[in-house]
């Protein structure tokens, strides 16, 4: 044998040997779920059994026992996700990701989600079945971290194990009223055009409250104190004609940069809009009411929600849990079950302190590793935290100076008696509809719509949020001046004022982010979607004759069509037909994409060109006609705020708009000109990317899914962590939400239905959802992304609740022992 022989023999025994041993280690880091493991402070044996997809089946003889095992079954499978959850909340994540993640770090060491959190930590009455249920799970989550395997993702960053705190938890629920929030992509970029503009540039934005409804089901007859259009959200004129300095501006689009961005890239969660509807039984097949909900969260590997099903005496709820939460956000058991969406209310205000508003300060650091600490001031003034230190602009190159201007930061989180853990606590037993609508009234913020339904016929629907009373006159959706008196709050309205419905005699309600219609005339300024998701859904809904059943409402969830694409094409291709015939004229590929944009009914397939083009021309009309406005940075933040869905079609439908012209010119361009420069660079951007054959730019190209973990960044690692890609249908405000902030093509799809689940009250045993990845959190386990081309594929699985069938279901066994 030759020495070249010996040595591939010598390489093949290298590698298989290396490879075993991968295989072991990758072996040794799954969740144990069969088998038997003591579990201190127990009172009694605890069963777990796990059935195909991994959901664990908790059977507990008391209700600590029960969240003690819940805690330990949770951390076995998303330890990871739990320790980045707490660093993200805390402005710790540079500690162990490095220097990438100190600007996320300084937005919310600058939020003071961490100095809330610890406040609300040390008031917490210990003693509150809430509290109770939270130490309990700690407790288990904490018995894991002590003598549990150690995540892969640790042994990479070289991340040391700690205990978890009840201000760890407090933490990550602020972080998710941080996550609902609008409006910190919202306020900078608005108030810059407002500002630094001028109200002619604000007329495509609109602003207006709509005191007739947005959605044909809105418009009860009894609704008749506000049935018409009014003015107090009209724009405020700035209190003095100082102007900020155009460092505060940057530091401003920093922030609404993050906020829309750097979460995602982190691959961690971000709560950005859903879809829930409630069907009373006179509306359904079964005679007995039926829910349908699909919250639509930033995607990320681990996914958001860890589902598990619970039982105790006097106690059962198959629940979606996020991490280091006891309490499920959304749940159902047999005798009632509720959704989520985001309510939009605005319930932060930037605010414009005052030039001599006194000012408090103090010092700390981030760690970074392999770094040196970064030094971080923390200033605040009377309406909150200074929110622009957490960007201060650089003299240099080197060291850092205070933005000229304070922006201070109210929101309704650290003013109002807020406690989501015993509001949510409440909600997982609210098992008549008075005990919902007490539990609903008890969440102050993020904002919630709860949508709710019971065996016994009832269906409801709460605005939930605590709303705050304002001066007369004051748009919260730009930066408010404390100097003028316009950040100071009048009170609170009662939640009897809260936009809700129970029992409606039409029988149905429908929420997709939408804004909507107090029965009390009340106007509740937010950041609403357009109604297009909502208007989809309603028209279906609303007819009459139509018993939906489970089938029926799986296809109106995965439906990927919306009528915002033809109303903006019929304004549209008009002028894009005169800007050709009276230029270049118009070529065979212009008449081509033309007619399959004429003829599209807006449903974006994969398989069809049409949804392609027109996303792309989503991005470029409001880039020709804005960016030499606003610079390109700040047209980066406004693209994507919310209102610019509006905008785009109503600013075709203005041939005099001052965004026409080009600043920097000597002539006057017109819409026709601008539209066509936008529709040139839109064919030009999708030939560099897919070729010049339009036949290939089908929607399945441009528009994919990968589930990022947080270390897929990372090209070598992204293969191993990351999920995906998958061509995805659907698109940005389809009722089949898999959808992305405006932008160019191809368009990774950001975020989505984070769950989508049906639970019929005919049979309720018989409820399905889906997870977009998987249960498990550890790479190599069998639930890690089995869920993943399920759910890209619009299938489902069953929820087993009964007895009979969880033990028809069970794969493995798990007996936890005190």
């Amino acid at each position: 044998m030759n020495k070249a022989a010996r040595f591939a023999i010598l390489a093949t025994f290298a590698g298989a040997a290396l490879f075993g041993a991968f295989h072991g280690y990758l072996s040794a880091k799954r969740p144990v779920r069969s088998g038997a493991l003591p579990l201190q402070d127990l009172t009694a044996p605890v069963s777990v059994r796990y059935d195909d997809f991994g959901v664990p089946h908790i059977n507990a003889r008391n209700e600590a026992d029960l969240y003690r095992a819940l805690g330990y079954v949770h951390a076995q499978d998303r330890l990871f996700q739990m320790e980045l959850a707490r660093r993200l909340a805390r402005g710790e994540l540079a500690e162990v990701l490095g220097a990438a993640l100190v600007d996320t770090d300084r937005l919310f060491r600058t939020l003071r989600i961490r100095d809330w959190a610890d406040a609300q930590a040390a008031q917490l009455n210990l003693h509150s079945p809430a509290a109770q249920s939270l130490t309990a799970y700690l407790d288990g989550v904490n018995q894991f971290v002590a003598h549990g395997t150690t995540p892969i993702e640790f042994d990479l960053l070289g991340i040391p194990k700690r205990p978890f705190t009840v201000a760890d938890t407090l933490s990550v629920t602020g972080y998710l009223a941080y996550s609902f929030a609008s409006a910190f992509k919202t306020e900078a970029p608005m108030s810059y055009v407002r500002d630094e503009l001028g109200p002619d540039y604000l007329k495509i934005f609109d602003l207006d409250w709509h005191g007739d409804g947005v959605i044909p089901s809105q418009r009860p007859a009894h609704v008749a104190t506000n049935t018409a259009k009014v003015s107090a959200q009209t724009p405020v004129t700035p209190a003095n004609s100082s102007r900020l300095d155009a460092g505060t501006w940057a530091g401003l689009a920093d922030i609404a940069r993050l906020s829309s961005d750097g979460i995602t890239e982190a691959g961690l969660a971000q709560l950005t809009g859903s879809n829930a509807w409630v069907l009373a039984g006179s509306r359904t097949a079964s005679g007995k009411p039926l829910l349908a909900g699909d919250p639509h969260i930033s995607f990320a590997n681990p996914a958001v929600w860890y589902e598990a099903h619970l039982s105790a005496p006097g106690f059962t709820l198959y629940g979606h849990f996020p991490s280091l939460v006891p309490a499920a956000l959304l749940g159902l058991n047999e005798r009632f079950a509720w959704s989520l969406t985001m309510f939009q209310n605005d319930d932060i205000d930037m605010v414009r302190e005052a030039a001599d508003a006194p000012l408090s300060e103090r010092h700390t650091h981030i760690a970074v590793k392999g770094a040196a600490s970064v030094p971080l001031t923390l200033r605040d003034g009377p309406h909150g935290p200074i929110l622009n230190d957490a960007f201060p602009l650089l003299q240099n190159g080197r060291s850092a100076a205070r933005p000229t201007t304070p922006i201070a930061l109210w929101w309704t989180l650290y003013q109002a008696d807020n406690s989501l853990l015993d509001a949510m606590y409440a909600l997982n037993r609210a098992d008549t509809r008075a005990k919902a609508r007490a539990a609903a009234s008890n969440i102050h913020a993020p904002g919630l719509n709860v949508l709710w339904a019971s065996a016994d016929g009832d269906i409801a629907w709460w605005g939930a949020g605590k709303l705050a009373r304002r001066p007369a006159g004051v748009n919260p959706r730009f930066l408010l001046d404390a100097s003028k008196g316009e950040a100071e709050k009048l009170g609170w309205h009662p939640f009897s004022a809260n936009p809700q419905e129970e029992n409606p005699p039409r029988g149905y309600i429908v929420s997709a982010n939408h804004q909507p219609l107090p029965a009390s005339g009340i106007e509740v300024p937010g950041y609403y979607a357009i109604p297009a998701r909502a208007e989809r859904l309603d028209s279906q809904l609303a007819d009459p004759v139509q018993r939906w059943t489970v089938e029926m409402t799986q296809s109106l969830q995965l439906d990927s069509g919306t009528a915002y694409a033809p109303r903006t094409l019929a304004l549209l291709l008009p002028l894009l037909r005169a800007a050709l015939s009276n230029g270049p004229g118009i070529g065979s590929q212009d008449t081509a994409l033309i007619e399959w944009l004429a003829g599209w009914d807006g449903r974006h397939e994969l398989s069809l060109v049409a949804p392609t083009v027109f996303n792309q021309l989503l991005y470029e009309i409001p880039r020709a006609a804005m960016e030499d406005d606003v610079g390109a940075e700040m047209f980066l933040a406004l693209v994507r705020v919310n209102g610019m869905d509006r905008a785009i079609p109503r600013l075709l439908a203005t041939p005099d708009s001052v965004w026409w012209d080009k600043r920097g010119t000597a002539k006057v361009e017109t819409r026709t000109e601008t539209v066509l420069a936008a529709w040139q660079a839109t064919l030009a951007h999708l030939s560099r990317q897919f070729g010049p054959d339009p036949r290939h730019w089908a929607w399945a190209r441009a528009h994919t899914l990968t589930h990022k973990h947080p270390l897929g960044s990372n090209k070598w690692l992204a293969p191993f962590f990351n999920i995906g890609p998958f061509p995805a249908p659907g698109g940005h405000e389809t009722p089949n939400n898999l959808s992305n902030p405006i932008g160019p093509l191809p368009l990774a799809v950001t975020f989505g239905p984070s769950t989508r689940r049906i639970i019929d009250f005919g049979s309720p045993d018989n409820s399905v959802g889906i997870n977009p990845v998987g249960q498990s959190g550890v790479r190599g386990d069998a639930h890690f992304s089995d869920q993943a081309a399920l759910h890209v594929a619009g299938h489902y699985r069953q929820h087993h609740l009964s007895e009979a069938d969880v033990a028809a279901n069970t794969r493995a066994v798990l007996e936890l022992h005190p």
